[in-house]
């Protein structure tokens, strides 16, 4: 399944109404009819264990390995899309917990214990990527599973405790994006981002993509930013980007060769842009990469 195959499909609101428990553990393989850019009304931590790819949070745009663990808020769009040549399958991707806003918030206003989980939860509507955790969450994700009852209640709280109190986090989306429920101007975000998400090494430009869905330039640039956070131009950018961090962190291709490949017409933009989003060089990110990567091997942690 490739990623413009997964995006193709429609945005939507994903509504979990069969289960009335206020903690709901999931898990699914790969491909799934899951696996999609949706969005729903509970919190959802999200833990991969097998397959890489391209993970979708908000307006962020970044890769994935095994061991990735993200927490989302509600509403907030996401989705992982694993690039593996076809016919490749997974019986277990992914293992999900999802929860309820109004029950968590809740029980953090009867019980003071809780509230420091609040600002974890506030946080959370941002997206939130959570570091050399994975093994420990899995435990309890799967606690949480095999269990009911008070006993889940108390896996799930220390779960988030722990999480709340770690210092190896950090927050994925730039703009606070909580979509509304049967939003159709989503089927047109859905088709420019897999657009955008197919053709990035081309050269694209509003006026093409505003004329591709029939609208004019300035009505596309308002929805699109109003749907995403971001203009269109800065969306591709952070495409090429997402892509270039990827050539960076497993290929010794020149820095000026992965500008061109990824879209760039320049390697002073890729650099200026570069710098604008990830706040260092791409030789720093690819340096820091590789140490990071260097780090978890030695210590026998993959990620």
């Amino acid at each position: 399944m490739t990623q413009n195959q997964t995006m193709q499909s429609m945005p939507e609101l994903e509504i979990n109404d069969k289960q009335t428990d206020a903690i709901r553990y999931m898990q699914h393989g790969f491909p799934h009819w899951r696996i999609r850019w949706h969005y729903h009304d509970e919190y959802e931590l999200h833990l991969i264990v097998a397959s890489s790819g391209r993970m979708f949070i908000g307006d962020y745009l970044g890769n994935f390995r095994p061991g990735c663990l993200v927490l989302t808020g509600p509403r907030v769009p996401h989705n992982w899309v694993s690039i593996a040549p076809d016919g490749i399958c997974h019986e277990l991707r992914d293992h999900v917990v999802h929860f309820d806003h109004d029950v968590i918030a809740g029980a953090t206003t009867l019980l003071p214990e809780l509230r420091m989980l609040r600002p974890l939860l506030e946080r959370a509507r941002y997206g939130i990527e959570f570091f050399h955790q994975e093994d420990i969450a899995e435990k309890y994700m799967l606690r949480i599973k095999e269990s009911n009852g008070a006993a889940r209640v108390g896996y799930f709280c220390e779960l988030l405790d722990m999480l709340a109190r770690s210092p190896d986090q950090q927050l994925l989306s730039t703009t606070r994006i909580e979509l509304s429920a049967n939003d159709d101007f989503q089927k047109t975000i859905d088709h420019v981002v897999g657009y955008v998400t197919e053709h990035y090494r081309q050269k694209i430009s509003l006026p093409q993509v505003a004329a591709m869905v029939s609208m004019s330039d300035g009505h596309f640039s308002r929805s699109f930013r109003k749907a995403t956070g971001n203009c269109f131009n800065d969306f591709v950018n952070r495409v090429r980007i997402a892509n270039a961090c990827d050539l960076l962190s497993r290929t010794d291709m020149a820095v000026t060769l992965i500008s061109f490949e990824v879209g760039f017409n320049s390697i002073a933009n890729f650099n200026r842009r570069f710098m604008q989003h990830k706040g260092m060089t791409p030789s720093e990110y690819r340096q820091q990469v590789r140490q990071r990567y260097s780090a978890r091997a030695s210590s026998g942690v993959e990620h």
